[in-house]
């Protein structure tokens, strides 16, 4: 008899913020995603929404909104670092809301309508053939300026309405408001999410969350040049003495390497090369800041590091980025390390000895590609990377600019106007000097 056993699911721990009936109807459709491990999150206003989301983002991946004025204070990017996805009303659950209202004898005038768009509203009532019942629909504010409660404003546009004879039932997404709508007596349906609804939210969230969970396990490839070996060796009394240090160097490489539970190869000659995963490298280097190993080298035996590091989807793909990250290293002129990520996107370069004085950038694949065109070789682009890393510095004279890329400063006149004509550089100011025309000074827009 052949037995069969179900490999184990990573769930996904998605908490589903709402109230409690939609809360309640959410947990009965996500049943069929066995993915997930839910964890509800009641709540009975929009004003607890900071607190609990503070208390509870370190215990889930992703958030599920269901409720519309938590969605609003979302959009203003107030509260939530958490992935978020919203569980939108569209038009199936304004046509069972319209159906209850019209079984229980509620539409014989007007609707005053929330959390709708018009749009939807105004196709909803044409296809229902309904266009000649008076449909208003609330554009404002969720309060007043100076009320507690968050449906209050909303809840008094639908009474105003209702008063004024025009429209005979109220249609709210709101939970809060269908309560303040019951205090005052006034009729009322909820417009709550579909089933479909809820399930294309959730899909979207299984999407998001695998993808990430990929990203974080995708092959990191380094590869590891030591600057200039040769001149190091030839400062050692001997043969042996080279050998110790090449011994010293492999073991320093080796507990760098298992530190990211990683697995290191050496290349021959003065190079290696290592393999781990992304979430293991970005916890190591505190998110792509700095290379410990490069300072314990340079600190210990004087010896300074070329390193590239590439991301992909395949050892192959990631081998690849490293080769072009460690070229871009060797062009700054040694001693720096670059990423080249799984989309061609350039980051670096990282702080080799100490943290940079400047964030890190990213370097997209289009630019890079904008400044070749523009005559800027990668080896001269690495190099005003690192220098703006490194120091800050994004404003060049002249001759500055000559010195840092190793040209005449004929050549460097000739680049800058170049890279001036496709708005690469600007003159920033000008220079007095005693003797002499003043000199200009040129900004590398892109570097600030």
């Amino acid at each position: 008899m052949i037995e069969h056993h179900q490999l184990p699911i990573h769930q996904i721990r998605i908490g589903i913020y709402g109230t409690s009936t939609i809360v309640d109807r959410i947990m009965k459709v996500i049943a069929s995603f066995p993915v997930f491990a839910p964890v509800p999150v009641v709540v009975s206003e929009e004003q607890e929404a900071p607190e609990l989301t503070d208390r509870m983002q370190g215990e889930m991946e992703a958030m599920l909104l269901a409720d519309p004025l938590a969605q609003r204070k979302l959009a203003t990017g107030e509260w939530l670092p958490l992935p978020v996805y919203p569980v939108p009303v569209n038009e199936a659950g304004f046509y069972r809301a319209l159906f209850a209202a019209e079984r229980q004898g509620k539409l014989t005038g007007g609707i005053s309508v929330d959390t709708m768009p018009e749009g939807v509203v105004r196709q909803v009532m044409q296809a229902l053939d309904l266009s000649n019942v008076q449909a208003v629909i609330y554009a404002g504010p969720e309060r007043e300026p100076g009320t507690s409660a968050p449906g209050e404003r909303i809840a008094d546009f639908h009474q105003a309405w209702y008063d004024s004879g025009a429209c005979s039932v109220a249609l709210t997404g709101i939970e809060s408001v269908a309560r303040e709508l019951s205090k005052r007596g006034i009729p009322h349906e909820r417009v709550l999410p579909s089933d479909q609804d809820i399930q294309m939210s959730l899909e979207q969230a299984m999407l998001s969350a695998v993808s990430r969970r990929s990203r974080e396990g995708q092959m990191v490839v380094g590869m590891i040049r030591i600057d200039d070996f040769a001149a190091q060796a030839l400062k050692r009394n001997n043969e042996h003495e080279v050998q110790k240090l090449k011994l010293d160097i492999h073991r320093m490489m080796l507990d760098y390497v298992e530190s990211l539970d990683g697995c290191l190869s050496h290349l021959g000659g003065d190079e290696y090369m290592f393999f781990t995963t992304r979430s293991v490298f970005r916890r190591e280097t505190g998110g792509y800041k700095a290379i410990p190993l490069a300072k314990a080298v340079n600190k210990t035996y004087g010896i300074s590091l070329s390193i590239g590091i590439g991301f992909g989807h395949s050892a192959s793909s990631a081998g690849t980025n490293a080769r072009i990250a460690l070229s871009k290293s060797k062009e700054a002129g040694g001693n720096a390390c670059f990423i080249i990520r799984e989309d061609r996107t350039l980051i670096g370069p990282l702080a080799m000895a100490e943290p940079e004085r400047d964030a890190l950038s990213f370097t997209d694949a289009s630019f890079i590609k904008r400044a070749e065109e523009a005559g800027m070789a990668s080896a001269y682009l690495s190099k005003l990377l690192h220098q703006r890393a490194r120091f800050g510095k994004y404003e060049y004279k002249v001759h500055e600019l000559a010195h840092l890329l190793g040209i005449t400063v004929r050549s460097a006149h000739r680049l800058l106007q170049l890279w001036s004509d496709h708005d690469l550089v600007e003159i920033s100011g000008i220079e007095k000097v005693p003797r002499g025309r003043p000199r200009q000074i040129f900004k590398f827009s892109f570097l600030e």
